[in-house]
């Protein structure tokens, strides 16, 4: 009787868990400049990433102070943080 309940519920279960995990978004890679530090997340079905961004001091004491809208590509997303949080001076970046 017991094998007859528990055997369902746990493949039930092992699914649920593995379908959760398959929509799980992954970190492509993280890194700093200026005074933030980023993360670099791409979504499930690999069309857009997003930034995870924090003040430097802050990175892996709490959660991000900051997610931006989905880019394209990693290259937009990574030349967003660097003109607008690294300060840096590149060819992309606005005036």
């Amino acid at each position: 009787m017991v094998k007859k309940f528990l055997l369902p519920l746990l493949a039930t279960l092992t699914l649920i868990s593995i379908s959760t995990v398959a929509k799980a978004d992954y970190l492509v890679s993280n890194g700093s400049g200026g005074d933030y530090s980023y993360e670099l997340w791409q979504n499930t079905d690999n069309t857009q990433y997003y930034l995870k961004i924090w003040k430097r001091e802050s990175y892996g004491k709490q959660e991000a102070d900051r997610t931006t809208t989905s880019f394209e590509s990693s290259q937009e997303a990574l030349e967003h943080f660097d003109c607008e949080y690294a300060d840096k001076s590149l060819p992309a970046c606005p005036q």
